[in-house]
C-alpha cells in the first residue's frame, strides 16, 4: 500500500502554493499530485517521501489533512492496459472511488494510484492477474 495524503484547501489563488511551499520548506519531496475541487473547496490529493512527516509540517500549519491508504500498480505504457486493469477489478467486483496516474520514476514504468473501499481484495485480484503491486518503497 501506499499512504496519500488528502488536504482540504480554500478554492482561491495561491492556496495550492501554499500548501507546497510548506512541504518544499521541510523538504519533503512530492512524487504525485491530483486536485478535485468543489464550488468552495478544494482537495488536493499527493503522494510525498515521507507521509507521516508531511501531514504533522501541513497540520501544524492550519491545514486540515488526512492519511489514507491507496493501491499503486505499475502499468507498461501500452495501449489498453488501463483498460485491462479495470476490467480486472470490475470482473473481481471492485470498487474504484477515485484515480491517477504518476510517470516520473526514473526510468520505470507509470504509476496508477487509486482508492478503494477493499483494499486487500483489489491487492489479490490484481496480483493473481500478474499486475505489479507498488508500495511505498518502490517509488
Amino acid at each position: 500500500m501506499i499512504r496519500q495524503l488528502s488536504v482540504f484547501v480554500e478554492n482561491k489563488p495561491g492556496s495550492l502554493m501554499d500548501v507546497t511551499s510548506r512541504l518544499t520548506e521541510a523538504h519533503i519531496n512530492i512524487r504525485a499530485v491530483a486536485s478535485f475541487d468543489t464550488p468552495e473547496f478544494g482537495i488536493l490529493r499527493l503522494v510525498v517521501d515521507k507521509p507521516a512527516e508531511a501531514k504533522g509540517c501541513l497540520t501544524e500549519k492550519g491545514f486540515v489533512v488526512r492519511l489514507h491508504d491507496v493501491i499503486g500498480v505499475e502499468l507498461e505504457d501500452k495501449k489498453g492496459n488501463l483498460n485491462q486493469m479495470l476490467a480486472i477489478l470490475a470482473e473481481g467486483r471492485i470498487n474504484v472511488n477515485y484515480i491517477y496516474s504518476f510517470v516520473i520514476r526514473e526510468g520505470k514504468a507509470p504509476v496508477l494510484v487509486f482508492s478503494t473501499d477493499d483494499y486487500e481484495g483489489a491487492a489479490q485480484i490484481l496480483k493473481d492477474a500478474g499486475v505489479k503491486i507498488v508500495e511505498e518503497s518502490d517509488l
